[in-house]
């Protein structure tokens, strides 16, 4: 894990009323049976079973400050798990709202029936016309339509469905905006994403991490070990001047174990979980959110990732004795017709150096197709045709050298040359070239030198040639690339990464991404892929954005310096209850024990109930931190160190001296 800890940055608080909505089921949450999933809250809450017990057979103001002390950091506990649930609960609720019954539109071998959107089974098939909500999970096996998909991606664009190819997977709950198109459901009622995702964002089937698993152990043996600590200081205290009450060992033992952490630890998690739901980013489980954490290779496709969707025009090169100007005319005049995303662009290139106008009067408009690689106009005796070289060339009977050099020139550096050329009755003048270029997304440098220094390997995957992905890999700062990438050398990329040792995560939306994608540690499928491409990643994309396995990381990252974090202030924080702690209790027996009552505590019942109260508040206050995570940027792992145990160690040392210290002076005031 890398990146360095930082203080978080300001965010939305945590609101009275999320508390007060939140407060039912902490309460609900004080039941044994969940306390028993927490085996260091389990302990403080047997602890207050115990001394509320003791106390009603011997009632005294000091086991009722300590009992309420006591339930006050278990119900302190709940609160911070059921306000990272309750945070989540906003966004369930509008997911909910999506999936009210539908009526589907069910395919028969007569015709159509109408049925509940419940009652739709694996391979059924429903039509959907425009103003119809799909009413479940499928693939479109028939037809195009435009899809409203802002209900579960709160992107208001519509976006387009069609059978076949990558963008043929529909959501249950959007809104067909026109068009007909025909569905297959793939998903059981019940078992939709967004029934998945209702169910991530309430905590419902969040299990514990591997890591997670490991810190509960790892808690539970520190608890064992201080519990037995106690347990032997009462024949100690015994032997030495009279053994110590019941009350007074439980809030010791409730104070020395790793209460903090043991409080906050699933909160965390939670907490986690819900950032990248609040991106738009299901996960299968906790396992792939943390594993991201852990990435050492990214693999990145080139198209959407890295550049742009489609290559863009970026350069004219006019040919000798020809003015760009002129140059630029042609082209606009030849990009007319032409359709595509590349035509788009030429016409945007020619009006930022020539200047926007209308198409000219009488002109012919010969489109681009697929057999001659061309499109043109033809106008008063004048014919202009602009498209790949090798088709104006047999167009033209030849190119001029210094085109055919700009044409190699831009070609070997990846880009794509298009010729522009003119014929005037017998005449035939070659004009220049316009430069297609894969753009590169700004900030994908920068982004990827983070990454390096986090020590993350990114490599880019692209089905282009050797010399235009060595380009493209250049400018965009990867540190390697794979060319001509064919599914089997994604899959064999992958595993000879985890052969080294190493965590891969990559993106993908096609069904020959599948076998990659399940192989990889923290696959992330587009939701306008294909099923099989969901089924086999355990992240799905909502929001279909390539980019997003950055955040993922990011967020993974987060996620695990957070639990670092808090586990080493939890750790500082129960030592430095030591010093306020066993001076106070021990002092009158042993005197040389005064040197370490650093706090100067009044008497060892105020230093005790002042441990107790503070061991509660300190949760509370924590709450936030443990909701929102902790910042971190870009480092090695020393400095992380480093950094963490400055402001966490350190903090987590100065902390209870001061708090302790004033809750000590209220007491004295109040008794």
């Amino acid at each position: 894990m890398t990146g360095v800890v930082d203080h978080p940055a300001p965010v939305e608080p945590v609101r009275a009323g999320t508390v007060r909505a939140a407060l039912p089921a902490a309460l609900r949450k004080l039941h044994p049976r969940h306390q028993l999933a927490n085996p260091v809250m389990f302990v403080v809450w047997a602890g207050s079973v115990l001394v509320t017990a003791l106390t009603a057979v011997d009632p005294s103001g000091f086991g009722l400050a300590v009992a309420a002390s006591l339930w006050g950091t278990v119900l302190f506990a709940n609160l911070a798990e059921a306000v990272a649930e309750d945070r989540g609960r906003a966004q369930a609720a509008a997911l909910r709202r999506t999936t009210a019954e539908t009526t589907a539109r069910r395919l028969t071998g007569d015709g159509e029936e109408r049925v509940p959107g419940t009652a739709l089974r694996l391979g059924d098939r429903v039509v959907v016309e425009a103003g119809e909500v799909i009413p479940g999970d499928g693939e479109v096996v028939a037809g195009i339509a435009s899809v409203d998909e802002s209900a579960i991606t709160g992107e208001s664009a519509p976006v387009v469905r069609e059978s076949g190819g990558d963008r043929s997977a529909v959501t249950a709950g959007t809104t067909v905006l026109s068009d007909r198109i025909v569905v297959e459901v793939t998903a059981r009622p019940g078992e939709t994403f967004v029934d998945r995702m209702i169910a991530l964002v309430e905590g419902a089937r969040r299990q514990k991490t591997p890591n997670e698993i490991a810190l509960t152990i790892l808690l539970s043996a520190l608890t064992a070990i201080f519990l037995l600590a106690v347990v032997a200081l009462q024949p100690m205290a015994g032997y030495s001047g009279g053994p110590l009450p019941v009350v007074v060992l439980t809030a010791l033992l409730v104070c020395l174990i790793p209460t903090t952490i043991g409080a906050l630890l699933s909160a965390i998690g939670i907490a986690g979980m819900d950032r990248l739901v609040r991106r738009n980013v299901l996960a299968t489980s906790g396992r792939a959110v943390e594993a991201a954490g852990d990435v050492d290779t990214l693999l990145l496709d080139k198209t959407g990732t890295i550049t742009y969707g489609n290559r863009r025009a970026t350069a004219l090169h006019p040919a000798d004795g020809v003015a760009e100007q002129e140059l630029a005319e042609a082209a606009r005049l030849s990009s007319l017709a032409d359709e595509t995303p590349e035509g788009a662009s030429v016409l945007a290139l020619c009006a930022e150096r020539c200047g926007a106008s209308g198409p000219p009067v009488g002109a012919e408009h010969v489109p681009f197709t697929a057999r001659t690689r061309m499109s043109g106009a033809d106008l008063d005796g004048r014919q202009v045709r602009k498209g790949a070289a090798s088709a104006v060339r047999d167009w033209a009977g030849g190119l001029p050298a210094g085109v055919a050099a700009a044409v190699e020139r831009i070609s070997s550096g990846g880009g794509t040359p298009l010729v522009v050329a003119e014929r005037r009755a017998d005449a035939v003048r070659v004009l220049g070239v316009i430069a297609l270029s894969d753009v590169v997304k700004p900030g994908m440098a920068e982004r990827f030198a983070a990454l390096r220094a986090m020590g993350i390997r990114t490599v880019m995957v692209t089905g282009d040639n050797e010399r235009t992905a060595r380009a493209i890999a250049a400018e965009a700062g990867v540190d390697d690339h794979l060319a001509e990438a064919r599914p089997e050398d994604k899959l064999e990329l992958i595993r000879a990464e985890q052969r080294g040792g190493r965590l891969v995560a990559m993106t993908g939306d096609g069904t020959n991404d599948a076998p990659a994608l399940a192989q990889a540690d923290v696959g992330v499928a587009m939701n306008t892929g294909t099923a099989a491409a969901k089924e086999a990643a355990n992240m799905v994309d909502l929001d279909s954005d390539p980019t997003k396995l950055i955040e993922i990381v990011e967020i993974g990252k987060q996620l695990l310096i957070t639990r670092g974090a808090l586990t080493t202030f939890s750790i500082a924080n129960d030592l430095a209850k030591y010093f306020a702690l066993l001076p106070a209790l021990f002092g009158a027996i042993h005197p040389q024990l005064d040197a370490l009552n650093i706090m100067r505590l009044a008497t060892p019942t105020s230093a005790i109930l002042s441990a107790v109260v503070f061991n509660a508040l300190i949760i509370v206050a924590l709450i936030p931190l443990a909701l929102r995570g902790v910042r971190y940027r870009p480092t090695g792992a020393g400095p992380l160190l480093r950094r963490n145990l400055l402001i966490y160690g350190l903090g987590g040392l100065v902390t209870p001296f001061a708090g302790i210290t004033l809750i000590d002076l209220v007491i004295r005031v109040v008794v």
